[in-house]
């Protein structure tokens, strides 16, 4: 047993924030929380200056970190250094995520993060593999060459058994009901992305069980008054969860204030998208042959197309509360609430409660990244 006191700041918990606390840990699950400082040689102190302890982040969209990108690492080692990288900003958990690639590719990934899991690398829960079928018309960075039906290979491959979450992101006008409907049943989470579907399509796939969307405006068709597209079908399905990207670059911030204001704010996760060079220091980085410029945040190849971000979950956090207006107990819930719900995991992560994992991530008053905490135990 562990225990640890916070006190002269801010910790997030689901019944309120309090000032001060003592969160009490065993074999690595909260099993109380008192809203008061204990003292004793035992106690881990640790005297906030007016920061914040949040419930450790989850980014179901990390493409890299660290200098590596999974698509060119898919390792144990691979993913180790991903995380790592990732969990210095606040975050506990991961979905690595493929770009599009050969079934090859994306059997080696799937294996990798199978892998990792057993072995307890902290910080990989699963795995996001986005694409190969999207749309070329909306195909962002990603390399249309690699792009291919979602054949019964592929789906076969897909649907295994695995030992963590699995996420795919496709273009529902790619696919029929049927096929999203067996992603469903074989426990995948199927989110809309890199798509030019209509709003019709888009609908057809929430009903065939597609539980969200990626990265929410960029890469789909955009919602125009009598054309909806899949922007306004996401937006009218209070149920379908939406990634957002905070970071200036890749939407609007009045555009993503007004999505806010227009369904469930607990279905809407913050997402890094992010690149090898968050946590590397040399930024350019290539992608699948292609090289990719990174400059003041912003990830760009040679015709200027974004590729992915150079974001953390620490600055998107920040990025919700000082760009979006968010308090920062719901920009907390953005990056870590939601997505465990999406995930169904919500019975483990995503709240500072007993019974959770002791997975917390410590912010500085002005919400930049302090310590980071997996299990109780201290991994950034």
């Amino acid at each position: 047993m562990t225990r640890h006191s916070f006190s002269n700041g801010h910790i997030v918990t689901p019944d309120g924030t309090l000032s001060a606390a003592t969160i009490t840990v065993e074999n690595q699950i909260i099993t109380a929380i008192e809203a008061q400082v204990d003292a004793g040689v035992d106690i881990d102190a640790t005297d906030l200056d007016g920061g914040w302890v949040m419930p450790g982040f989850i980014d179901v969209q990390v493409n890299g970190g660290g200098g590596v990108l999974f698509n060119d690492t898919p390792t144990v080692e691979g993913l180790a250094t991903i995380a790592r990288a990732h969990a210095r900003y606040g975050t506990t958990a991961t979905m690595p995520t493929l770009i599009s690639d050969t079934p090859d590719v994306i059997e080696r990934g799937l294996d990798a993060v199978d892998a990792a899991i057993d072995a307890g690398v902290p910080g990989v829960i699963g795995i996001h593999v986005e694409g190969p079928v999207i749309s070329v018309a909306r195909k962002g960075i990603h390399d249309p060459a690699r792009f291919r039906p979602l054949d019964d290979e592929l789906l076969a491959l897909l649907t295994a058994p695995r030992r963590g979450r699995v996420m795919v992101t496709l273009a529902p006008e790619r696919v029929s009901t049927e096929q999203i409907a067996a992603l469903v049943a074989a426990g995948v989470r199927v989110c809309l992305g890199h798509t030019d579907a209509d709003y019709a399509t888009a609908t057809a796939a929430f009903a065939a069980g597609a539980s969200g969307v990626t990265h929410l405006f960029n890469a789909m068709s955009p919602l125009v008054h009598r054309a909806p597209g899949v922007v306004g079908a996401a937006l009218a399905d209070d149920n379908a969860w939406c990634g957002i990207i905070v970071d200036g670059f890749h939407v609007d911030d009045a555009a993503l204030r007004i999505a806010l204001r227009a369904r469930p704010a607990d279905r809407f996760m913050l997402v890094s998208d992010a690149m090898p060079c968050v946590g590397a220091e040399t930024k350019d980085f290539v992608l699948q042959g292609k090289p990719i410029h990174v400059e003041d945040g912003r990830c760009v190849g040679a015709d200027g197309t974004l590729a992915g971000s150079d974001l953390d979950m620490a600055g998107a956090v920040r990025g919700a509360v000082t760009r979006l207006g968010l308090t920062p107990e719901a920009a907390a819930g953005l990056a870590a609430t939601s997505p465990a719900a999406f995930l169904g995991l919500s019975d483990e992560r995503g709240t500072l409660a007993v019974g959770q994992r002791a997975d917390w991530a410590i912010l500085t008053r002005d919400l930049y990244p302090a310590s980071t905490w997996i299990g109780a135990q201290p991994v950034a």
